[in-house]
């Protein structure tokens, strides 16, 4: 595990006890309403949740139908117990790297990442694996961080000193770079004042 990826699953460890509730999983929290109207519009049976946390985003979509077939992936230990406390057998959740997704080619309809992109060393690699597990006509959803041209620009500089684990904060044209090399369709928007959706179809 790179030194990035161990911040990351040192930080999540440290703050999964609270995060449902303190300002740490704040800006994850506001994005959830969009995410799910987003995937409100989406005809699927098989989703995965890369970065699933604490099963926040599967508890409300299986809340919402208990028929969906539902999964998850995280790099935190403590996030993914309290999950599994949460979504019991009704998801298959494992501890796993995003760059190496355990699941089978052209298996999932849906995938998506909720405040987590940012954290990913390896974006390229994290999209050609989730490209290889969705289906063909399948729908990658990434909802992250934003910020202005000049704040984000000041933010890159200094995140490689971050002891969270946070990699990048992207503007659109290179989210929209990114997803081009495996994806169509790319849509990509704002949300709030420090946030993004895009969605893109493989």
């Amino acid at each position: 595990m790179t030194d990035i990826k161990e911040k990351s699953r040192k930080t999540f460890n440290n703050q999964a006890d609270t995060y449902d509730q303190d300002i740490k999983g704040q800006h994850a929290r506001k994005l959830y309403p969009v995410l799910l109207k987003t995937l409100s519009d989406i005809s699927y049976d098989t989703i995965l949740d890369l970065g699933c946390g604490t099963g926040a985003v599967l508890q409300a979509i299986l809340n919402e139908d208990c028929r969906k077939k539902a999964y998850g992936i995280d790099i935190s230990e403590n996030m993914l117990d309290i999950a599994k406390n949460k979504l019991k057998e009704n998801a298959t959740l494992v501890l796993g790297d995003s760059e190496y997704l355990p699941f089978e080619n052209e298996f999932f309809d849906v995938v998506y990442c909720n405040d987590s992109f940012h954290h990913y060393p390896k974006p390229d690699k994290v999209l050609s694996e989730v490209c290889r597990v969705l289906k063909p006509k399948g729908t990658l959803i990434i909802c992250d961080c934003w910020q202005p041209f000049l704040f984000r620009h000041i933010m890159n500089v200094f995140i490689k000193y971050s002891k969270d684990g946070d990699v990048k904060m992207y503007s659109e044209k290179e989210i929209c770079k990114l997803l081009s090399v495996d994806f169509r369709n790319i849509t990509w928007k704002k949300v709030n004042h420090t946030s993004y959706i895009v969605t893109a179809k493989k």
